[in-house]
């Protein structure tokens, strides 16, 4: 006789409470993580999700008189905007050309940094160079831009007078002033300032590795280099994959600070941003929605290429967010 559907066997009964059960178990002995986790939690549910209403305002034709319960409703007319506007799309391609650039050099300049600490053996060098890298990332983008001003100044700048002294240029350069040069400035500004910051999880990584890997490869004569290559380069693989994978979303989500401060009105086709075109109609033009339809347009971007590299990231090498 068949049995019907929606009953249950005695084995299956004991399986389900015994999951049940497992999982009541491991909520009583992680409480004091989940307690501590808690105010992040709901940190971000206030600082990130809570905004996401303000999304409505990308609908609307915005007025700060009437609110935002009373603007009149436009439906898709700020995207159609959006998409016609040349100078959005000069903007999307000084993000994205900037974003990738950022996460090719933090990426690669982190990997190598953190193998060649990795195998430094005198402790007092290896704490310097870790300490003068790591600096740059706790300084403001303000004192970054005016460093970097002032290396570049075509009036006793650092670089011109060493480039004078060799010849290999006749007259003083004013390197922020050209077009094709700011986003490698920028690029070079930028990984200065976080490359010892970004190697922080992969030295913890190589440091966790198991030692005894690195003494049997030793007896085997293999050299340091051998030993990087098939030891601790495919130790913090799956770990790089992870971080490439979260880092992807920010290749449009860059801000605009630094692009403000190293940017000015002669090279603004090259240094304006999402964020600073964006910030542009909302606070100089006053049109609050266009400006909310372009953050829409960011997120949503974000998410897609989030979703596409850990699909892709799962089918090669087995490595995933999620």
């Amino acid at each position: 006789m068949a049995k019907p559907a929606n009953t249950l066997t005695n084995q299956e009964i004991v399986q389900t409470a015994g999951k049940k059960a497992g999982k009541s178990l491991v909520i009583r002995r992680q409480y004091q993580l989940l307690l501590m986790s808690t105010p992040f939690v709901l940190l971000v549910m206030l600082f990130s999700f809570g905004p996401l209403w303000g999304w409505i305002m990308a609908f609307q034709h915005y007025k700060v008189a009437l609110g935002l319960w009373h603007s009149p409703w436009t439906g898709f007319d700020n995207f159609e905007l959006l998409f016609k506007d040349p100078q959005f799309f000069n903007a999307l391609r000084n993000t994205v050309v900037m974003g990738v650039l950022n996460l090719v050099t933090g990426f690669v300049g982190a990997i190598f940094l953190a193998l060649l600490l990795n195998e430094v053996r005198f402790v007092f060098f290896k704490r310097v160079i870790q300490t003068l890298t790591y600096i740059p990332h706790f300084v403001s983008w303000v004192v970054i831009a005016n460093i970097f001003a002032t290396l570049l100044s075509p009036d006793g700048g650092v670089v011109n007078a060493v480039l004078l002294k060799l010849g290999i240029i006749h007259d003083p350069l004013y390197f922020l002033g050209h077009e094709k040069w700011f986003w490698w400035i920028h690029t070079a500004a930028n990984f200065w300032k976080e490359l010892g910051w970004n190697t922080i999880i992969y030295l913890a990584v190589l440091v966790g590795l198991n030692p005894e890997h690195y003494e049997a490869a030793e007896v085997d004569g293999a050299t340091r280099w051998q030993k990087m290559r098939f030891i601790s380069i495919p130790g913090i693989m799956p770990t790089a994959v992870l971080l490439l994978i979260l880092n992807v979303g920010w290749i449009v989500q860059s801000g605009y600070e630094s692009q403000f401060l190293l940017g000015n009105p002669v090279v603004i086709n090259r240094s304006e941003v999402l964020d600073l075109y964006a910030l542009t109609y909302s606070t100089s033009i006053g049109d609050y929605s266009y400006g909310v339809a372009v953050s829409m347009f960011k997120s949503i971007v974000s998410l897609v290429l989030v979703l596409l590299v850990n699909y892709t990231a799962k089918k090669t090498s087995g490595s995933r967010l999620f």
